[in-house]
């Protein structure tokens, strides 16, 4: 299981196929339910209120615009944060008036991999919020990496601009992570330290890991953004995975 698992999302879509797709992406890093169209949709919610509705816009009967207004309406489903799918022209015209719970317009046409990637993000956060709300002691919350991975929780607390302590810990190792205002500005681990101390520990798919939001940077050793590092990580795990594929075609080949 993920730790996505928790958030609970409403795919909405009037488009049979789209709608399969798009579950069929998102499934893996949430609890991702189908709704036919906006009045299914409506249903849905008031039965069972998602974490997040990732709505088409233009539908028959109902459309997106129109079940995010009437989801304002009522105590319990107004804070729902919404992603809207829908043409250009629809959003600058339709759309970008919305601002508050909205968490992103994704245009189309669009890739399915590129909807699941921005939907992932703000799931990530969610669960992040759903961690601190049942934190351990004040201001601090563990979890495992099996269920929500390093670069998940950075990018999380990116978004979140948060200040903390990531701490990630695994059999007698431990790996410090400082973080301001979402970006990481130190990093620990053993003898190595700022951005080499983060590209040892991503590679890390097991262990716990502890937030400590009362905890904040006394030094700064990056300069790189957590995006940044981010991108950068993946390239050298990139890099360092075609290196391996080639040494085993040569040794295969002799």
């Amino acid at each position: 299981m993920t730790l996505g698992k928790d958030v609970k999302v409403l795919v909405v879509d009037d488009n049979a196929l789209i709608l399969d797709l798009l579950m069929k992406g998102l499934l893996p890093h949430c609890d991702a339910r189908a709704a036919a169209d906006g009045a299914d949709a409506l249903l849905k919610i008031v039965d069972d209120p998602p974490d997040l509705v990732v709505c088409d816009y233009r539908m028959p009967g109902l459309d997106g615009r129109q079940l995010y207004e009437k989801l304002r309406t009522r105590q319990q489903t107004k804070q729902i944060p919404f992603i809207f799918l829908a043409s250009r022209g629809d959003i600058e015209e339709k759309l970008r008036p919305i601002v508050e719970g909205v968490e992103e317009f994704i245009s189309k046409p669009f890739f399915i991999n590129d909807v699941v990637r921005r939907t992932k993000k703000v799931v990530d956060r969610l669960q992040l919020e759903k961690l601190q709300k049942r934190q351990v002691r004040p201001g601090v919350i563990q979890g495992r990496l099996e269920e929500m991975s390093i670069m998940d929780l950075m990018q999380s607390l990116e978004m979140g601009q948060k200040t903390c302590q990531l701490g990630i810990h695994r059999g007698g190792e431990t790996c410090e992570l400082f973080f301001s205002s979402g970006q990481c500005k130190d990093a620990r681990f053993g003898s190595a330290e700022g951005e080499a101390a983060v590209f040892q520990a991503v590679r890390w798919t097991d262990g716990e890991f502890e937030i400590d939001f009362n905890v904040g940077p006394t030094r700064s050793t990056i300069s790189r953004t957590t995006t940044g590092l981010l991108m950068e990580a993946l390239r050298l795990i990139d890099e360092e995975q075609n290196q391996s594929a080639t040494e085993d075609q040569r040794v295969t080949e002799g």
